[in-house]
């Protein structure tokens, strides 16, 4: 979506814009370029942490939601926590039809339109959930074309959402809406839709996982409500063309004779749909897992990091944390400068280390000032270090301790934050290669 000059990521699931959320790898540019906007630099990762793992560095976990139970296993397998399943406060008694299947998504939008048509006559309210965005877009000029007059959630009207949803359970209201969870507004029942046999909620396609059904199907019936709720299906949705052996049961239908539009339906059909998504289900947990094993690496290594820097943070004597990292960093660059003789012996190179000491440090070491082929690899080490040391006091001896302590923390923080940075980088560089080399 393009609006104020930029281009803004909506959610496919919900329809709901990602403000702040960039594309990688240059795609956003090529977007903003294709839309004549402003185009702006590309984005590089600063921090990084799975939801996951940020869930798991709090001492006590507890949530409450109406769909968990299918997901019951991934919560023990990564957080270690039970599902409890809390009764309804009144029966439910929602009516929950079989699902009608069709073989292509042509039929199946035409029998919706049809079911809506004949309901909508009665007055009976309706919410008809979608799985995508474009999918809410394809029934909504569908329902114009029939002069159906009813409401979108999308991210279009995503301001009025709240009032859209409050107004979804008045007699003769029909509200097309992708991924109906969070909305936070509660759908009360009209002036006499109980009689009508309350809200009906229409689901176009099955989701990959059931709990995202499940929560559609929880949007009507609620404090004992009547409600009545039915899922249409083809076989051209992707979750049955990719894990519901769609090729097999439209060669089936084919061979039964089955006519245009004809839908079938059978509480063995809700069981195949149910096995096909439980397979999407396992499949995603896997992608996750495969996520979450790598940000596990990257968590021992995001400790070690954030804990140095809260040691600055909190250091009365961030000079001592400077002299330690100098102390370690110095006779390191010095081996990079050691070369070996025509006797095989190993030898400083002392004109490549006095350019690399002079270029890092005002210190201003001359060929004489600075014998290192005399001195050998660690008196070098120690004389740079004490040179370092010394030039250093020198220039901060008359600063405001307040000040100097100030800029030595600011000093380490900011060239611990570029390494991480590049850290950063390069992970996400290694990440994808071994993600390319397992496809291979």
């Amino acid at each position: 979506m393009v609006t104020d000059n930029k281009v803004i990521i909506l959610d496919e699931n919900n329809g709901r814009p990602m403000p702040g959320r960039r594309w990688s790898d240059g795609l956003h540019q090529a977007v903003e370029a294709k839309e004549g906007v402003k185009i702006d630099k590309e984005t590089q990762t600063l921090a990084t942490i799975t939801i996951q793992n940020y869930f798991r560095m709090y001492e006590k976990l507890a949530g409450m939601t109406g769909t968990a139970e299918t997901e019951a296993a991934e919560f023990a397998d990564i957080y270690g926590m039970d599902i409890l399943v809390v009764p309804t406060s009144r029966p439910v008694v929602r009516v929950d039809s079989n699902d009608k299947v069709f073989k292509t998504r042509r039929e199946k939008f035409n029998a919706v339109v049809a079911l809506i048509q004949e309901r909508h006559a009665k007055g009976q309210p309706m919410l008809i959930g979608t799985a995508s965005v474009e999918a809410s877009e394809t029934l909504s000029r569908m329902l114009k074309r029939e002069k159906i007059p009813h409401s979108v959630l999308n991210a279009k009207y995503h301001r009025q959402e709240a009032e859209i949803v409050a107004r979804a359970g008045q007699k003769g209201a029909i509200t097309v809406s992708t991924n109906m969870a969070g909305r936070g507004t509660d759908i009360k029942l009209g002036e006499g839709v109980q009689d009508l046999g309350g809200l009906f909620v229409i689901g176009t396609e099955r989701h990959e996982a059931r709990r995202i059904d499940r929560q559609l199907r929880g949007r009507c019936a609620r404090q004992g409500d009547p409600g009545e709720s039915v899922f249409f299906i083809s076989f051209e949705d992707d979750l049955m063309r990719k894990f519901g052996n769609a090729d097999r049961m439209t060669s089936i239908m084919e061979r039964f004779g089955l006519e245009e539009g004809q839908e079938l339906e059978h509480p063995w059909l809700n069981k195949s749909v149910e096995t096909a998504q439980k397979r999407v289900e396992q499949w995603h947990y896997r992608g996750r897992k495969y996520v979450l094993d790598f940000d596990d690496v990257m968590n021992q290594q995001r400790r070690v990091i954030y804990g140095y820097r809260n040691d600055v943070i909190e250091s009365d004597a961030p000079r001592e944390l400077i002299w330690e990292a100098v102390e370690q960093a110095v006779p390191v660059k010095v081996r990079e400068h050691v070369v070996l003789n025509e006797k095989g012996e190993e030898e400083i190179d002392a004109d490549s280390l006095l350019g690399w000491v002079n270029m890092t440090f005002p210190l201003g070491l001359t060929q004489e000032s600075a014998d290192f082929v005399s001195l050998g690899i660690e008196g070098s080490a120690a004389f740079i270090i004490e040179k370092i040391k010394d030039v250093y006091t020198r220039i901060t001896e008359n600063m405001n301790p307040e000040l100097r302590e100030h800029i030595e923390r600011s000093l380490i923080l900011i060239g611990v934050d570029e390494e991480w940075r590049d850290h950063l980088y390069g992970m996400d560089g290694l990440r994808q290669s071994v993600q390319l080399r397992a496809i291979r």
